[in-house]
């Protein structure tokens, strides 16, 4: 088995950031933003907040705090799911809206194949890259793209064509062997 290099995988992150306004004696509580980010790592997702926030409601940085920052672990990521994701990306002319449709088992790795994605069709690096919505579709009918659609079918099967049998162990495995290799068919 081949190893494959780990710094290929983008390895992306669920937090939940809120922060607010520094309190002044003008508003002495001052309203509280919530936000899911995703990024690699918690000081990216901070960064990214602050982006959006300073955007949305003019809060700088040196003019708010962080109240709490909470990586979000995905529970059940041993079956695959539909993710639909809606986003906006900037690209050399302007803003563009899209929504896409990964299987992944974890909305994480379907964030990460969206930002691997995004690279190599549309050129768009991770920090233009706004998701605004996702979602996990159940059904046939909620999905929208015929290449994710076909999974959702009762008598799907992935047949195993070839399968080799190996060694028990590292003892009885030989590096050349006479015989061509014995394969069975399911």
């Amino acid at each position: 088995m081949v190893k494959s290099d780990p710094t290929l995988a983008m390895h992306i992150r669920e937090y939940i950031i809120a922060g607010r306004r520094l309190p002044s004696e003008k508003d002495e509580n001052p309203t509280i933003y919530r936000m899911r980010i995703f990024a690699s790592d918690e000081v990216k997702a901070k960064s990214r907040f602050w982006y959006f926030v300073k955007r949305m409601n003019k809060i700088k940085p040196s003019h708010g705090e962080i109240v709490s920052v909470k990586e979000i672990k995905e529970k059940r990521t041993l079956h695959a799911k539909t993710y639909g994701i809606t986003l906006r990306y900037e690209t050399r002319t302007g803003v563009t809206n899209m929504y896409k449709e990964y299987r992944e088992t974890s909305l994480c790795g379907a964030i990460g194949r969206l930002y691997m994605d995004m690279a190599g069709r549309h050129r768009a690096r991770p920090e233009t890259i706004h998701i605004v919505h996702t979602k996990v579709l159940h059904t046939y009918d909620q999905v929208k793209r015929s290449t994710t659609g076909q999974f959702y079918n009762s008598k799907i099967r992935f047949p195993l064509l070839h399968e080799t049998v190996r060694a028990p162990s590292k003892a009885l495995r030989s590096t050349f062997v006479a015989a061509r290799p014995l394969t069975r068919s399911h």
